[in-house]
C-alpha cells in the first residue's frame, strides 16, 4: 500500500493500528511505514496527541491506556469503518417516514444518521455534536439537541441536564452502540456513558443495538443492559462462528449486516 498517497486521516489510521499492535513506534519507524518525511509523522502525532490517542515519549509514541484511547471520539471514528457503514446500511431500513429516533454519541450511529438526510418527515434526537453537524443542515429533518455536559473526549453531551432532556421524550427508536458484549450483557467503560445511554433505552418503545464485530466476547468495567432487553441486534457479517454461537447461547439471534 503507498501511504504517502494517503490522505492524511488515513495516514494517522495507520499510525494508529501500527501503535496499538506494537504497544509503541518510534518516529523514524513510522515515517518508514508510511513513505513520509520524519516531520510529516511529528505533525500527524502531535495532533493524535492532542486527541488523546497516542503519548509522545523519547523517540518515538507509545498507545494511550485503552480506556482513554477507545473512549476518544477521534479514534473510534477510524475504527472499523467498513464495518460500521455495512450495520448502518442494514438499519436504515428500519427508519420510516414519521418515525421519532433517537441516536446515541457512538460513531456506528453517526454512520446511520448519514443515510438519514432524505428521510422525511423525520425526528432526530441525540446528544453526539458530530450527529447534530451532520444534520442541522437538513431543513425536512426536526432536530432535537439533547444537551448537558461538554465532554470533549466523546464530542458529546452528558450529565443530569442530559439525562433529563432524554427523560423528557417518547420515541419511537433507540440506535444505541456499546463497547463490550459478553456474557449475556452489554457493557461500557464509563459510567456516566451509561446513564445517558440507559435513559435513551428507557425512553424508546423498540430499542436497537448496532454492535462491530470488534466488541463481541469482551469486557469493560460497567454493565449496561442484558442482550435481553434488545429488540434488535444488528452486526456485521465479520463475525466469527465462535461469537455467534455464544450468543446464540445466550437466547440472541442478530442480524448479520452484508458487507
Amino acid at each position: 500500500m503507498d501511504h504517502g498517497r494517503m490522505a492524511p486521516d488515513r495516514r494517522q489510521r495507520a499510525i494508529i493500528e501500527h501503535v496499538l499492535g506494537h504497544g509503541s513506534a518510534t518516529i523514524t519507524d513510522l515515517a518508514g511505514l508510511c513513505d513520509v518525511s520524519e516531520m510529516t509523522i511529528y505533525r500527524d502525532v502531535d495532533q493524535l496527541e492532542r486527541q488523546g490517542i497516542v503519548r509522545k515519549v523519547r523517540g518515538g509514541i507509545t498507545a494511550q491506556p485503552s480506556g482513554v484511547f477507545e473512549s476518544s471520539a477521534a479514534f473510534r471514528l477510524r475504527r472499523m469503518v467498513a464495518e460500521k457503514d455495512a450495520i448502518a446500511r442494514q438499519a436504515r431500513e428500519l427508519v420510516e417516514p414519521g418515525m421519532s429516533i433517537i441516536l446515541d454519541d457512538a460513531t456506528t450511529t453517526l454512520a446511520l444518521a448519514r443515510l438519514l438526510t432524505d428521510v422525511a418527515p423525520l425526528t432526530i434526537a441525540t446528544n453526539y455534536l458530530e450527529t447534530l453537524r451532520v444534520l442541522s443542515s437538513v431543513r425536512e429533518l426536526d432536530l432535537i439537541a439533547l444537551g448537558g455536559y461538554y465532554d470533549h473526549t466523546h464530542d458529546s453531551f452528558t450529565g443530569t441536564a442530559c439525562v433529563d432532556a432524554i427523560e423528557a421524550l417518547s420515541v419511537d427508536v433507540t440506535f444505541v452502540s456499546v463497547s463490550a458484549i459478553s456474557g449475556g450483557y452489554t457493557h461500557h467503560q464509563e459510567q456516566h456513558i451509561v446513564a445517558v445511554k440507559r435513559a435513551m433505552l428507557r425512553s424508546a418503545r423498540q430499542r436497537i443495538l448496532l454492535a462491530d464485530h470488534s466488541k463481541l466476547g469482551r469486557d469493560a468495567l460497567h454493565r449496561l443492559v442484558p442482550l435481553s432487553d434488545f429488540d434488535l441486534v444488528i452486526i456485521d457479517s465479520g463475525a466469527s462462528p465462535e461469537a455467534l454461537r455464544e450468543l446464540d447461547a445466550q437466547g440472541v439471534a442478530p442480524t448479520l449486516a452484508p458487507a
